[in-house]
């Protein structure tokens, strides 16, 4: 089982998406299911498979899919801070 560490060393971010759908039973009204996972941006295979998964499962039409993500290990900054010694 690949960890999340794993994950991000392999270039994964943490991916959150906001999946507005419409009810089966009263399509006037959209409702929210929010989705979290490791994934590889700007393709996001991981939620191309779950969004393949409900179009193909789940009653509930997609409406539309919103997607945030962050990379969790990213390049380190270093900078200078000078203190003033106080004598």
């Amino acid at each position: 089982m690949v960890t999340g560490l794993e994950r991000q060393l392999a270039g994964y971010s943490l991916t959150t998406a906001e999946i507005l759908y419409r009810m089966p039973d009263h399509p006037a009204i959209l409702q929210s299911y929010i989705w979290q996972e490791y994934d590889c941006a700007p393709e996001f295979p991981v939620l191309e498979t779950f969004l393949e998964f409900w179009r193909r499962e789940i009653e509930g039409k997609l409406h539309s899919v919103n997607v945030s993500y962050r990379q969790l290990i990213s390049a380190g900054s270093w900078r200078l801070v000078t203190l003033q010694q106080y004598h």
